[in-house]
């Protein structure tokens, strides 16, 4: 199982994103494999907005719906004790001015036990997981 950021999502989405080749080729490779991701609700909002910014709102909103009916991403919802948990980790980052978004995933995946990321955010590897690809 891999944990999916926004900046997987966003380039996967947005031809013209610094991304893209890298991101749709990994995402190719996860989709032939079969290997199962995860991602968040807040992730989902995060990349919906960027890529309606960056594209169109129908784009998006078109490829939200993909998403979120594919059987290889499961998206979470934290609790509130998960956010909860996150303002620790929101304020031991604040120097690297980590998001509240990346420290909710951050909790999320300890709590999963995931330990890989599809994306391109450095934060991610300064918490301790391993950035693919």
């Amino acid at each position: 199982m891999i944990f999916m950021d926004t900046g997987a999502i966003v380039g996967r989405l947005v031809a013209r994103d610094q991304h893209n080749r890298a991101a749709t080729s990994f995402w190719n490779e996860l989709a032939s494999a079969s290997i199962p991701c995860i991602t968040t609700n807040l992730v989902m909002a995060e990349a919906l907005t960027l890529v309606g910014r960056r594209t169109s709102y129908r784009f998006a909103a078109n490829q939200a719906r993909e998403l979120y009916s594919s059987n290889i991403l499961q998206i979470m919802r934290p609790a509130p004790v998960d956010e909860i948990d996150a303002l620790s980790l929101f304020e031991k980052f604040s120097d690297q001015r980590v998001s509240f978004v990346d420290c909710v995933s951050f909790v999320l995946m300890r709590r999963h036990k995931i330990q890989d990321v599809f994306g391109f955010d450095r934060h991610f590897s300064s918490a301790g997981f391993t950035l693919k690809p």
